[in-house]
């Protein structure tokens, strides 16, 4: 029976404790959060509470930002790793084309080669003519003769082949563009696969798809969408890897027995302002 009462007696001094503290804490938070005019005592107290709230939390903090720097710093260092390896491959890539381009001029020599179906000067001109009639049809730049341009020279942009120069002037030259209704010519071209090239023949384009049609490709040759679409050299007329497009679907053609791809230029034909024309050295 004693110690039953001493446990009661022990249970409410903790109660009252707890109520106490309780009471303590609300008017401590009251007094720090109220905004009516404190009292000297009340702001005693407010300050001593910041002052110890400060004192317990700056080690807090630290830690807080020690474990903070400690994440950046790995960070920083997993990309200074990649930063590196890009720099190593780059070093590499870049030792690779130097032998590369070495090597090719050693067989230029060895085989008595002045050059190759790649090799090829460049002439900037500017587009002063579009007929509207005939607005996906052709151009007219201001070179012309005396400044060296012949029928056949491929006029580029930054982002691929635009067409070629189908007759001069003196002063000035006249561009088909490669979206022309009335393909005269068509282009040999080279679809690039994982380890080889396709080759193919670009043969019209369709102005309402805005897309081009590449044929002669077999049935067995596997080409995917994204394959990129460039020139072969052949013919003499246009240099080697200029740029036409990238490939973006495959079907068979009306016999089903050779496959039909579709390409798309990146180029934006409704905004041509300057060209570069291509002249393959001989």
């Amino acid at each position: 029976m004693y110690k039953q009462k001493q446990k009661i007696k022990k249970n409410k001094i903790i109660i009252g404790c707890v109520l106490v503290f309780c009471l303590i804490i609300g008017f401590v938070v009251n007094i720090v959060l109220t905004d009516r005019k404190l009292t000297i005592f009340e702001k005693t107290i407010k300050d001593s509470v910041l002052i110890v709230q400060k004192i317990l939390g700056y080690p807090i903090e630290f830690i807080i930002n020690k474990i903070d720097e400690s994440k950046e710093k790995d960070i920083m260092y997993e990309e200074y790793l990649k930063l590196q390896q890009e720099n190593a491959n780059n070093n590499h890539y870049k030792l690779e084309n130097e032998e590369l381009k070495k090597q090719l001029e050693e067989m230029k020599e060895l085989l008595k080669i002045n050059n190759t179906l790649s090799d090829y000067v460049q002439l900037s001109a500017v587009v002063i003519n579009r007929d509207l009639g005939y607005w996906y049809d052709t151009i007219t730049i201001n070179k012309g003769e005396h400044d060296g341009v012949i029928v056949g020279m491929p006029a580029v942009i930054g982002d691929g082949l635009i067409g070629k120069v189908i007759s001069t002037t003196t002063f000035n030259s006249t561009i088909r563009l490669i979206t022309a209704t009335d393909v005269v010519e068509k282009i040999s071209v080279k679809i690039q696969t994982d380890d080889d090239y396709v080759y193919g023949i670009l043969s019209s384009y369709d102005n309402e798809t805005k897309t081009h049609i590449i044929e002669g490709i077999s049935q067995t040759d596997k080409i995917e969408n994204g394959s990129i679409v460039t020139t072969t050299g052949m013919g003499d007329i246009f240099p080697s890897g200029v740029m036409i497009g990238k490939i973006t679907g495959v079907r068979t053609d009306t016999f089903d027995l050779s496959n039909v791809l579709e390409m798309k230029s990146e180029v934006n034909f409704d905004n041509i302002n300057y060209v570069t024309l291509l002249k393959r050295n001989t």
